[in-house]
């Protein structure tokens, strides 16, 4: 019963004025369940209309205090026969917790046994915790009480008012949209301080306090230098009253950006060493989140078409503002390297979709989570940093701000947002988006030679404003200039005899085709090329045009081999080594190459480590080496001594070490079930349970997909580990039982547990090559009922492998 389009809009037009006055009881998480009490105020035309509530237990209701048989029928509360005018909807009841991410999350930490429940939302999610009006348009005021635990801290939107004895009340927000409700209630260790008048505070598991201290002036540099920068770039004021910021157990996402308290995954906050790589990366999301009090929170879309207006900005702000504002200078890098290459993958496969589509093309909640993806994500960023270089920056802030200033606290569309661009600028802003964010695709940059003149030409109807870099023969640059790109061919009559890479900064978004010269010298000399963001682009070029089968895959394998020992920045090694592992492997190598290229990739790391002299890209090469290699002499000494050609063996490492020798049949159970116990904490039980079902016997394959089709227990988390373990490119005729029982009962599984769980089984899709005859399997499935969501994964799949 995902809600559609029309149901929105007939409500939006039925209700004002929404507000909830919001009591949870929290103090017994043992029994299963939570109670709840929710005062809904509206103003209604009198049309009839419901409130969402999903496995709701003991309903009650009262309309203006009289009460009502609610009508439940486990999902929707229907409100009949109301008057036009002012009324107030009372409902209590029992809600389960869950172990999947949606809804109010249980969690038992096995480092400490201390018990944490939060409720993580979004689409068709807030009723999994309260009743409610559950769209993005009937923005609303929160007041908050929570009884919990009396040594708990309990983390809300609002600021804590006050709290006695485990009651806890909170100041009404401001009109939020519902789906960005957020409490979070245990025993968290917390860093709190006052910036700007507000109170600030970041939280973690009490197991984690000492990653916490560890990191915690970082993160709070880091905070307060993103919410100084855009202090700076935006117009209107942070809209709330407190910023805090949680690490949290199992959620979904990486983050959400709940308003006043973002929540994160806390493998954002691991244990033992923390890279630059994951530093950048965890810089970039608090830029993105924060992003969100503005972009998402303060202005919200109207429906879910405009997912764009949430995300491609945020993401685009995130990495300007954990570069600019934090000095993160490496983010760029990472989106170029690591993040848009799979929006190219994305807007290739029939599921594409433009960045702005059209509201029908989203006709309900279910839809609209596809579109979650990087087409909203990557492919959003990258098209709004071309609109901000086409534009002009501060053009393109100027409409940016009038945007948000004319909409404070109400909901707008891509319309609107057209209309601020329009008034900033005298470029054709409309044409722009037309062909930018209303169509699906992208253009096609290529490089011809006229004589010894590079010409360039775009095969599309987009405007394109990028960087063009020449270098000599040994790869030196020799020159770099901004072009515009329309209709007309443009000469680089300076560069003649040069080798020319378009868009060498990443500055739009499209496919490149060198000329045969240019290519030919890149080919040779790729890791030669100083500028890593230039480097960067043409990694990326290469899995680009694998992806749409111009090179074939051997080429990146070549690539790999020859230019991988060399490359100096660690974010590319860890994309280069993903693409390989993560795409090549499974969707374009037969199965009977997969052990040739993880030795590839093997020899490639170990080659680097002995070359490598940043610390960086030492690590990198170091997980590969760990991921890859065969050499279980080497991995059980590496576990023994606990370093590797002076690379110390942090967790992470430790457990890849682990899982490669349960894959290559040379670890025992019971050194794992040690390993487990040494590591006493909730990454040690995943770790475990990934390495047991690694194993090349058929009974522990047989044992990881009965645990992990246990979908009425199984964790979120759990699964994840459980099916990445099972499937390995090097024991495809172990693994094809399961591709079967995965196919089979992946969409039962996915129907019974919900929009994040079909989430989490589509991206556990067997990590292998399929014959023909699975693939034939996967079309047969794709024939019966598979919920929404799991079908687009699985599509997506299945356009890869065709």
């Amino acid at each position: 019963m995902s809600l559609t389009l029309d149901e929105a809009r007939a409500r939006a037009a039925a209700l004002s004025d929404v507000s909830y006055d919001l009591r949870l009881d929290v103090t017994e998480p043992g029994r299963g369940w939570f109670g709840v009490e929710v005062a809904v105020g509206f103003t209604s035309t009198g049309a009839d209309t419901f409130l969402e509530l999903t496995r709701g237990e003991d309903v009650a209701l009262a309309v203006d205090g009289e009460p009502r048989d609610p009508a439940y029928d486990g999902r929707r509360i229907p409100l009949t026969g109301l008057t036009p005018g002012a009324h107030v909807v009372t409902v209590t009841a029992r809600v389960p917790y869950v172990t999947d991410g949606d809804g109010m999350h249980l969690f038992v930490d096995p480092a400490d046994g201390e018990t944490y429940v939060s409720a993580y939302l979004g689409m068709d999610v807030t009723q999994r915790v309260f009743p409610c009006f559950d769209q993005v348009d009937l923005k609303a005021p929160v007041t908050l009480a929570v009884v919990a635990d009396p040594a708990w801290t309990v983390l809300a939107n609002g600021r804590a008012t006050s709290r006695e004895e485990g009651s806890w009340t909170f100041a009404t927000t401001p009109p939020i949209p519902i789906d960005n409700f957020v409490v979070c209630c245990g025993p968290w260790h917390s860093v709190t301080w006052e910036h700007a008048g507000l109170p600030f505070g970041w939280h973690a598991r009490r197991s984690l306090a000492a990653e916490l201290e560890r990191d915690a002036e970082e993160l709070r540099r880091t905070t307060v230098d993103c919410f100084d920068h855009y202090a700076g770039l935006l117009d209107e004021p942070y809209p709330f009253d407190s910023y805090d910021q949680a690490m949290v157990p199992g959620q979904n996402w990486g983050a959400q950006e709940m308003p006043g308290c973002v929540v994160y995954r806390d493998e954002l906050l691991p244990r033992g060493r923390i890279t630059e790589t994951q530093r950048s990366h965890r810089a970039m999301i608090i830029a993105h989140e924060m992003a969100h009090m503005w972009f998402g929170n303060l202005v919200t879309m109207r429906w879910w078409e405009d997912t764009w207006l949430n995300e491609s900005f945020a993401d685009y702000m995130g990495y300007r503002v954990a570069a600019d504002g934090a000095g993160f200078a490496g983010t760029l890098l990472l989106h170029e390297g690591q993040r848009k290459p799979g929006a190219y993958d994305a807007d290739v496969r029939r599921s594409t979709h433009p960045v702005a589509p059209a509201p029908e093309d989203v006709p309900d909640v279910d839809a609209a989570f596809g579109n979650f993806d990087a087409i909203s994500y990557a492919k959003g960023n990258s098209v709004l940093r071309q609109l901000a270089t086409w534009l002009g920056d501060d053009d393109f802030l100027a409409g940016v701000n009038a945007h948000l200033t004319r909409h404070r606290f109400g909901n707008a569309s891509l319309a609107d947002f057209v209309e601020a661009l329009d008034g900033a600028s005298d470029r054709d802003v409309r044409g722009w988006v037309e062909v930018w964010l209303a169509r699906a695709g992208h253009d096609t940059i290529r490089v011809e030679l006229d004589g010894d003149v590079p010409v360039l030409h775009r095969d599309g109807v987009r405007p394109h404003r990028f960087r063009v870099t020449a270098y000599d023969d040994a790869l030196g640059e020799v020159g770099s200039r901004l072009v515009d790109l329309g209709d007309d061919p443009v000469r680089l009559e300076e560069y003649a005899g040069r080798v020319v890479v378009p868009n060498a900064h990443g500055e739009t978004f499209a496919a490149l085709r060198l000329d045969p010269r240019s290519s030919d010298a890149v080919t040779a000399g790729l890791s030669s090329v100083d500028d890593d963001l230039v480097r960067a682009v043409l990694w990326q070029t290469l899995f680009e045009q694998v992806q749409s089968r111009v090179l074939a895959p051997s080429a990146l394998l070549d690539a790999a081999a020859s230019h991988l020992p060399r490359e100096r920045s660690g974010d590319l090694v860890h994309a280069v080594l993903g693409r390989v592992a993560g795409a090549v492997l499974p969707r374009q190598l037969p199965a009977a190459d997969a052990a040739a290229a993880r030795d590839l990739l093997a020899t490639a790391c170990r080659e680097g480590l002995g070359l490598a002299t940043d610390a960086e890209a030492r690590l990198a090469f170091a997980a590969g080496l760990a991921d890859h290699s065969r050499d279980a002499d080497l991995l059980h000494e590496w576990l023994r001594a606990g370093r590797h050609l002076g690379v110390e063996l942090d967790p992470r490492l430790r457990w890849s070490a682990v899982h490669r020798l349960a894959e290559l049949g040379a670890i025992d159970d019971a050194e794992v079930e040690r390993q487990r116990r040494d590591d006493g904490t909730i990454d040690g039980e995943l770790g475990a349970a990934r390495a047991r079902a690694a194993r090349p016997t058929a009974e522990a394959k047989a044992e990881a997909w009965s645990a992990a089709a246990d979908d009425e227990r199984v964790s979120n988390r759990m699964f994840a580990a459980l099916l990445a373990g099972l499937w390995s490119p090097e024991q495809a005729d172990l693994c094809a039982p399961y591709v079967s029982q995965y196919l089979a009962e992946g969409a039962t599984i996915a129907e019974r547990r919900g929009q994040a769980f079909s989430q989490v089984v589509g991206r556990a899709f067997p990590a292998l090559a399929l014959s023909p005859a699975q693939l034939d399997e996967l079309r047969v499935a794709l024939s019966g009922p598979v919920p929404t969501v799991l079908r687009r994964h699985w599509e997506d799949h299945l356009d890869d492998r065709s």
